[in-house]
C-alpha cells in the first residue's frame, strides 16, 4: 500500500507502508544510529515522535524480548529506506514489520531517507503525518489538534502510574524518579547493588526523603523540561536535603533548571549512539548514545556549576556538576542500551558519591 509522509512545511515524502496503515501525526526526527531501532522504539524519549532511521538497512537482526526499553513501543511511527523481511539472528523471535503489527506502529519504507535528514537538519524538527498516498493533510483537522494537546505534556503518559522496586533488598536505599526511564539505566543501578525504589514524576520531595535515601537519580523523559515547573519545585528540595544526586538527560535538564540556568531547543537534536564527548576532568573522548532535542544554554550556566563534558559535533554542554553540593547530570545515556558501553563509568561515580555522602564530584 502506498503512503507518505508530509511534513508541516509542505514537503511530502513518497513511500510503502509497513507494520500498522493508520495514519500517524508526530514530530519528525532522526537517528544515526547504525543498530539499535527496537531500544529506540520503546525508549520513553521518543513519545510523540516519528523516527527516521539514516542507516539504509534496517531490521537484519529481528526483534526479541530481551532488550526492551519498556513494554511496549514509544514511538509514533517509523520511516526506513530499505526494510528486512528476513532477519538472520539467534536470538530474533520475529521480524520488525510482525512486531510494528503488534503493537499498531505505522511505518513508511523505501523513503529517500538522506534527502529526508537533510531537510530536517536546514530546516529543523517538525511535525509530520504519516498517510495514504492520494490523502490530503489538514493540520486544524480536530484530531490533529487533539493529539497535539495529549502531547502537551508527554511525561505524564510514561511515568509509572505507581510506586515500585528493583535491584537488592539488602542493598543501599536509593530513589529514582521516572519520567520516562529506560530499562538500561535500572539495570546499571541494579549491577551497584542498590535497592531502587521508582517513584512517579510528581512525586513530592518529602516522600522521597522520608525514605532516607543514600543517593536520587534523576531519568531520562520526553519533551521540554520547562513544561515541568512543579518538578523543578520539587527538585529544589531534593537539592536542599544535601542528598548525592545524578541526572540524566531530562534530569539532566532539570537540575539546570532547578539552579536557575536555562535550556533551549536544537535545531534538529541529537539522537544516535556515535555522538563524540569529551569529558573536560580527563581529557577523554566517549562516543556516547543520545536522544533528546533540549540542550543547556550557554549564557545562563548556573553559579557553581562547573561544565564537565562538551560535545565535540556542535559544542554544546554535554555534563556539569555542582562544585558544592553532591549533584552532577550528564545530557547523555550513560547506560548506553544498545551502547556503546563508553560511559558506564558514571554509575561507578554515583555509587562512590553515595559512599561519601555529601561531598561534590567536582572536589
Amino acid at each position: 500500500m502506498k503512503g507518505k509522509l508530509v511534513l508541516e512545511d509542505g514537503k511530502c515524502y513518497s513511500g510503502e507502508f509497513f507494520g500498522e496503515r493508520e495514519n500517524t501525526i508526530g514530530e519528525v526526527v532522526f537517528n544515526t544510529g547504525m543498530n539499535g531501532y527496537q531500544e529506540l522504539m520503546t525508549d520513553p524519549s521518543y513519545t510523540n515522535q516519528i523516527v527516521v532511521m539514516t542507516y539504509p538497512e534496517i531490521g537484519n537482526y529481528g526483534f526479541n524480548e530481551e532488550d526492551l526499553e519498556s513494554k511496549e513501543p514509544k514511538i509514533e511511527g517509523l520511516i526506513v529506506k530499505s526494510l528486512c523481511l528476513h532477519p538472520s539472528n539467534y536470538r530474533s523471535v520475529g521480524n520488525l514489520e510482525t512486531y510494528m503489527k503488534k503493537h499498531h506502529i505505522s511505518g513508511l519504507k523505501g523513503v529517500d531517507t538522506r534527502s529526508l535528514t537533510k531537510h530536517i537538519r536546514s530546516r529543523g524538527s517538525m511535525r509530520g503525518m504519516i498517510l495514504p498516498e492520494g490523502h490530503e493533510v489538514n493540520w486544524n483537522a480536530k484530531e490533529v489538534i487533539d493529539h497535539h494537546e495529549k502531547m502537551k505534556n508527554p511525561v505524564d503518559l510514561v511515568t509509572t502510574k505507581g510506586v515500585y522496586y528493583r535491584g537488592d533488598a539488602s542493598g543501599e536505599p536509593i530513589a529514582v524518579v521516572d519520567f520516562g526511564i529506560k530499562e538500561g539505566i535500572l539495570r546499571a543501578l541494579e549491577h551497584k547493588g542498590f535497592k531502587i525504589t521508582v517513584y512517579p514524576a510528581s512525586t513530592k520531595a518529602r516522600e522521597i526523603l522520608s525514605k532516607n535515601p543514600v543517593g536520587i537519580v534523576l531519568s531520562n523523559g520526553p519533551g521540554n523540561p520547562k513544561d515541568l515547573p512543579e518538578a523543578v519545585e520539587e527538585l529544589k528540595k531534593l537539592i536542599s536535603s544535601k542528598t548525592p544526586i545524578m541526572g540524566i538527560c531530562l534530569g539532566h535538564q532539570l537540575l539546570t533548571l532547578a539552579y536557575g540556568g536555562d535550556t533551549v531547543k536544537l535545531l534538529f537534536g541529537h539522537r544516535g549512539g556515535n555522538h563524540p564527548v569529551k569529558d573536560l576532568t580527563t581529557g577523554k573522548v566517549t562516543i556516547t548514545s543520545q536522544n533528546h532535542s533540549y540542550t543547556l544554554d550557554h549564557e545562563k550556566i548556573p553559579k557553581n556549576m562547573k561544565v564537565t563534558h562538551i560535545n565535540l559535533n556542535d559544542g554544546s554542554i554535554e555534563g556539569l556538576c555542582h562544585q558544592r553540593d553532591p549533584v552532577f547530570s550528564v545530557q547523555y545515556h550513560p547506560e548506553a542500551s544498545p551502547g556503546p558501553m563508553d560511559s558506564a563509568y558514571l554509575f561507578d561515580q554515583f555509587y562512590e558519591m553515595t559512599r561519601k555522602k555529601g561531598v561534590s564530584r567536582c572536589l
